[in-house]
């Protein structure tokens, strides 16, 4: 993955009426610590130029902030944190 944004979007960038919830949002899709940062900064490119106020730019801000939590925490699924989930092999101390 790269930070290269599809034509058909970009071309709109910055375009209030046209840059939508939807955008924001597949843009979201099922985002991976791997990726996230990644994520976050296409998004921001993205609704940088709308209005504080601009429902895609909330949602844009809100994941932003999600992604970035993402991107440096990682994954917490497979750890001793949740009941019934036995640890993956890469994060328990047992079998390190």
């Amino acid at each position: 993955m790269s930070e290269a944004e599809s034509p058909e979007r970009s071309d709109r960038r910055g375009s209030v009426p046209d840059v939508t919830i939807d955008d924001v949002r597949e843009l979201m899709g099922a985002s991976t610590p791997h990726f996230a940062l990644q994520i976050r900064n296409r998004i921001a490119k993205l609704v940088r130029d709308l209005p504080a106020e601009h429902p895609a730019r909330i949602l844009g801000e809100q994941e932003i902030a999600r992604l970035t939590k993402l991107g440096f925490s990682g994954e917490t699924r497979g750890t001793q944190r949740e009941e019934g989930i036995a640890p993956l092999a890469s994060v328990s101390e047992d079998l390190r």
